[in-house]
C-alpha cells in the first residue's frame, strides 16, 4: 500500500497469488512494482537492494523474515509467446534467445509476466482493484490445472534446467498435469 499511496503500481506476484487461488498458504509472498530500487529505498528504511544482473529489494521485517520486491522487468531476453500482444511478439522476436542486452533494463506488467517461468506463476493481484492481471491464461491453466512453461519449453529449459526440477516440484505439490 505504501508503494500505491506514493504512485506507483504495486502487485501480489507469483507463488503467492497462485497459492491463493488454490486455497493453500502461501509460504511467502513477493511484489512487483513500477517503482525503481533507489525508489523503492526511499520509502522503506528496512530496505536493502541485492542482485547485479538484476537489483531486487528485500524489505525486511522481523529477525530473518522479507517481502521480495521487483521492478518489472523487459523483454530484453524473454521467450516468444503464441498468444502474447503482436507488439510484444515483435519485440522478443528481435532479440536473440538467451541474449542480455544490458542489466537491470525495467518493463512493463505485461513483459514482466512474459519473462516468468510457468503460467501459473505469471499471476499479478491488483491491490488497488482487487483483479487479477493475467497476461499468459494463467488462470485457464490453474483452473485446467495444467503446469504450462511460458515460451518454448525446450528453449526455456536451455535457459535455465533448474526449470525441469520446478516444474516437477510444482506438478507434484500442486497436483498439477
Amino acid at each position: 500500500y505504501r508503494l500505491r499511496d506514493a504512485g506507483f503500481k504495486a502487485y501480489l506476484c507469483g507463488g503467492c497469488v497462485r497459492d491463493l487461488l488454490l486455497n493453500r498458504t502461501p509460504k511467502d509472498f513477493d511484489l512487483v512494482t513500477d517503482a525503481r530500487p533507489e525508489q523503492i529505498r526511499r520509502l522503506f528504511s528496512n530496505c536493502r537492494i541485492i542482485g547485479r544482473r538484476f537489483r531486487l529489494c528485500h524489505i525486511l521485517f522481523g529477525r530473518n523474515d522479507y517481502i521480495e520486491v521487483a521492478t518489472f522487468r523487459s523483454l530484453t531476453d524473454a521467450p516468444e509467446v503464441p498468444h502474447a500482444g503482436r507488439h510484444l511478439k515483435a519485440a522478443a522476436a528481435r532479440l536473440p534467445a538467451g541474449l542480455i542486452v544490458r542489466d537491470n533494463v525495467f518493463g512493463t506488467p505485461e513483459e514482466d509476466a512474459l519473462r516468468r517461468d510457468f503460467t501459473v506463476n505469471a499471476l499479478f493481484y491488483d491491490i488497488s482493484t482487487f483483479a487479477i492481471l493475467d497476461y499468459v491464461n494463467g488462470m485457464a491453466d490453474l483452473e485446467s490445472r495444467i503446469l504450462r512453461c511460458i515460451g518454448n519449453p525446450r528453449r526455456r529449459y536451455v535457459e535455465d534446467p533448474v526449470r525441469m526440477i520446478r516444474a516437477i516440484r510444482h506438478a507434484a505439490v500442486l497436483n498439477l498435469t
